[in-house]
């Protein structure tokens, strides 16, 4: 039994080898996008989870900031 080489076979190896080194070279600039993407959802979340409570007044935070703090 051998081993055939189609194009497509060439093709889908050279895809990946160019992802991984691009992946390897530029790994701090995904991990910054990863990153923010990551806040952007978080943020969101907390909006969402903001709108469905009540809200409160500014001196009820601040009096909570300085017992904290």
């Amino acid at each position: 039994m051998s081993d055939s080489v189609t194009p497509d076979s060439v093709l889908k190896q050279m895809l990946k080898e160019t992802v991984i080194e691009t992946l390897h070279e530029q790994r701090e600039m995904f991990y910054e996008i990863f990153a923010e993407a990551i806040e952007d959802f978080s943020l969101a979340a907390a909006i969402r989870e903001g709108e469905e409570t009540k809200p409160v007044d500014r001196e009820e935070v601040m009096q909570l900031l300085r017992k904290t703090s």
